[in-house]
């Protein structure tokens, strides 16, 4: 059996489709190393939705090539969006890489890898991105204490600045009984507390299986299994936030009060252009029956500027609603025009440079509300899921509800007690250093 470094680049769905891998991999008696520098095989799976993902995964396939090239490592496979996007070019632009597989194709790390073991040069497996999902098992990667629970592949929100249907293929929700298995699966025989729902839009989930969306009831499911503390749900359509889910996640005590809503823009003609539904004025009434109906409410958002079309008028509308709507987390975007996209070819474009102009203004006004969010903590308690320990610094840290992974930054923890890593903690936020959250365990 061979020895097998994995790196997983680009968003949490792209982790859980490295963890399937790895199972996958452990399961056929191939061993996981951590680094690439004297492994047998380098898999790298990729991002490739904007240009500097495809940056960062060329630059890392570069890397594994370099590392081969000097005998620290005999093949390389090339997985995920980047995959999906380019396909067998990737050979003839980096003829590094020994196999690529689709987004369809994770399923079939194993015989990808046997074929290159057996000798076979080039390895391309491309299967149907649309296929219906099946359950699988999966090898957490990430610190304890929580994991990610996939709940759909897909989307058809069709945004006219996306690719992402046509590298994920169709919505397709997880059945919800494979949902609920494995998540008492994470929580029983992993020691998870925090379960974390991702899907490209999870507000659509069970739309395709059950004839009508069933997000609120997948989370009360969810809330019944004995031993999980937190449920926190990333991206959810504005226009599939309707009444009954708010009441879901307002009365479901194990529902963190975070929500992760994209929203791109708010000015009725660039969401037009963008293919969003619904307008601004929509979205704007949203967010603030958010604020009432859920209490101490964290809101994050991602925002796209520079789309062809968006003017000082609709920069200055954006900013505007930034300001007002006091969004705890904002990412923030330089438009980057995407063949095969109707974006890329409306006119009216921006400069690459203006686009990131807009962006580095607007992120300047979401640091200060963000600021002003963690200057007020000062002096409150919270509960805070620890999740690891830094030796340069001496410190424990972790997170509490207002921070989502590897996104929104650590608490990090002042005591002198031996803490562990997947438990909860109470602290009392004290100060904050750099922009970042210092604490008080309260044993």
């Amino acid at each position: 059996m061979s020895n097998i470094a994995l790196i997983s680049l680009g968003c949490a769905k792209n982790q859980v489709n490295l963890e399937e891998m790895r199972h996958l991999l452990e399961a056929a008696g191939h061993v996981i190393v951590a680094n690439a520098e004297g492994a047998d095989i380098g898999i790298l799976n990729t991002c490739g939705f904007i240009d500097a993902a495809k940056s960062e995964a060329i630059g890392h396939i570069m890397e594994l090539g370099e590392i081969k090239a000097a005998g620290g490592l005999h093949k390389i496979i090339v997985t995920g969006c980047l995959s999906q996007r380019y396909g067998e070019e990737i050979f003839a632009e980096l003829p590094e890489v020994d196999a690529v597989l689709g987004t369809g194709s994770y399923h079939e790390i194993v015989g990808a890898v046997e074929r290159l073991l057996q000798g076979e040069e080039k390895v391309a497996i491309f299967g149907d991105i649309d296929a219906a999902l099946g359950d699988t098992h999966r090898t957490i990667t990430n610190s304890p204490g929580w994991a990610y629970l996939k709940i759909a592949e897909g989307c058809d929100n069709n945004c006219a600045y996306c690719v992402i249907p046509s590298l994920r293929g169709k919505f397709r929700s997880r059945s919800m009984e494979g949902l609920l298995d494995e998540a008492r699966h994470l929580v029983e025989d992993h020691g998870v507390y925090e379960l974390i729902l991702v899907a490209q839009d999870i507000t659509q989930y069970g739309k395709d299986l059950y004839g009508e969306r069933q997000l609120a009831e997948l989370i009360e499911k969810l809330a019944e299994i004995p031993g999980l503390t937190w449920i926190r749900l990333h991206y959810l359509y504005p226009d599939g936030i309707d009444d009954a889910l708010i009441q879901t996640i307002r009365d479901t005590e194990k529902v963190v009060p975070y929500l992760d809503i994209p929203i791109q823009h708010i000015s009725d003609k660039i969401l037009t252009a963008m293919r969003r539904r619904g307008s601004g004025t929509e979205v704007r009434s949203l967010l603030r029956k958010l604020r009432k109906e859920i209490p101490n409410l964290v809101l994050r958002t991602s925002l796209i500027t520079g789309l062809p079309g968006e003017g000082e008028e609709e920069l200055e509308e954006l900013a505007k609603f930034l300001q007002e709507a006091e969004i705890e987390r904002v990412g923030i975007f330089p438009y980057s025009p995407q063949e095969g996209t109707d974006a890329a070819s409306m006119p009216n474009r921006t400069t690459a440079e203006e686009a990131e102009r807009r962006a580095e203004l607007l992120s300047d006004l979401a640091n200060q509300i963000l600021d002003r969010f963690n200057q007020a903590r000062i002096g409150q308690e919270a509960q805070i899921l620890c999740t690891g320990y830094d030796e340069v610094r001496g410190l424990y840290y972790g997170r509490s509800y207002a921070e989502s992974p590897d996104i929104d930054g650590l608490i990090w923890l002042e005591t002198d007690k031996e803490l562990t890593p997947g438990a909860f903690y109470q602290v009392r936020y004290q100060r904050e250093e750099d922009g970042e959250q210092i604490g008080e365990v309260l044993l």
